[in-house]
């Protein structure tokens, strides 16, 4: 799934140099994984979730969207995420705030 991931990506951003930050998991190492020309791979440190902005997504979500709710069915809760996912596309400056760390900004882009 990852590889079909990855070549979805690489197909909606064809001219995109595309820098994905991956946690140690199994599926993100996997030697038989497919990586398209135009996506470069950084994996963080094993056992730091306070270095992955997507962890700070998730805390957004859930305090924002999620937390302190009964949700009578599945649906209801894939609906909140929706609209919290929608919220935060439609917010750049939000999601810059949670997840433009310092360090981000020293990766070196540039690729042959």
């Amino acid at each position: 799934m990852m590889s079909i991931f990855l070549a979805h990506t690489a197909m909606v951003y064809p001219h995109d140099m595309c820098v994905m930050l991956l946690d140690q998991a199994g599926w993100h190492r996997s030697h038989r994984l497919r990586i398209p020309d135009n996506i470069r791979l950084l994996p963080l440190p094993p056992y730091s979730p306070e270095l992955n902005p997507a962890e700070h997504l998730w805390d957004h979500l859930r305090t924002n969207w999620l937390g302190n709710t009964a949700f009578r069915s599945l649906t209801a809760v894939e609906q909140s995420v929706c609209a919290g996912l929608q919220h935060l596309d439609q917010n750049s400056d939000i999601v810059k705030s949670m997840t433009l760390f310092g360090w981000l900004k020293t990766i070196t882009t540039t690729y042959n």
